[in-house]
Formats: C-alpha cells, sequence, structure tokens
C-alpha cells in the first residue's frame, strides 16, 4: 500500500487482535532497487556483445572496478553498523577480490599469446 508521506506500507496480519503495525519500504529503497536490476540487464547485455578482440581491454577495466569494490566492501564492513553489513561488504570484499585475482590471471595469459617469441640464437 503506498502512502503519501512516501514509501510504501507493509501491515502485519499474523495477530488480528493487537493494532495494526505499519512498517515503511524507504522510497529510496525502491529507487535503488530499480537502479540496481537496469543497471544488471544493461551490463548483461553490454557484456554479452562485445566482441574477443576487445576481451583483454575489457577485463583490464573490471579489475579496475573490482579494486573500487574491494575498497567500497572494506569501508562497509569496518564500520560494523549491523551483522549483515559486515557480512556483506566481508563478502563483497571475498568476491570482488577473487574476481580481481582471475581477471589478472586471465588478462596475463592472454597477453602472453600475443607476445612474439624471441628467435633462438645460435
Amino acid at each position: 500500500m503506498w502512502s503519501p508521506e512516501g514509501g510504501h506500507k507493509a501491515r502485519s496480519y499474523f495477530a488480528p487482535d493487537e493494532p495494526v503495525k505499519e512498517e515503511h519500504v524507504p522510497s529510496d529503497f525502491i529507487s535503488n532497487l530499480y537502479v540496481f536490476v537496469l543497471a544488471a540487464f544493461v551490463g548483461f547485455e553490454v557484456i554479452r556483445r562485445v566482441s574477443p578482440l576487445l576481451h583483454t581491454p575489457l577485463m583490464s577495466l573490471t579489475n579496475a572496478l573490482d579494486a573500487i569494490v574491494v575498497v567500497a566492501g572494506i569501508i562497509i564492513a569496518g564500520r560494523h553498523e549491523t551483522v549483515i553489513s559486515t557480512v556483506l561488504g566481508a563478502a563483497a570484499v571475498a568476491a570482488a577480490f577473487s574476481n580481481m585475482v582471475g581477471g589478472f590471471l586471465i588478462t596475463d595469459r592472454m597477453l602472453r599469446m600475443f607476445k612474439r617469441s624471441k628467435p633462438k640464437q645460435r
């Protein structure tokens, strides 16, 4: 149910003899969820259409973005505001760090494929 004060209200139907409790879902959450879903669709379509020739430069860019995610995850986990924010921050650090390391390994391997081998000297 929508309220003019901003946000959506959810009613609790589990205890009919108690007064109705109304919980607010902040409008910011709905907006952020909307942006996240749109970004996921756009990102999927952009990555899916990348030619193999551009894969190495794209991997280098995503490695830089993963480094930013690692720093943000460390900041979020380090605040200790709630248990869930600490757990999600730690999970973000672990996932982004493993993705970043794997990306660097794959990028290095692909770049070695394009290096010319030195002729053997006799």
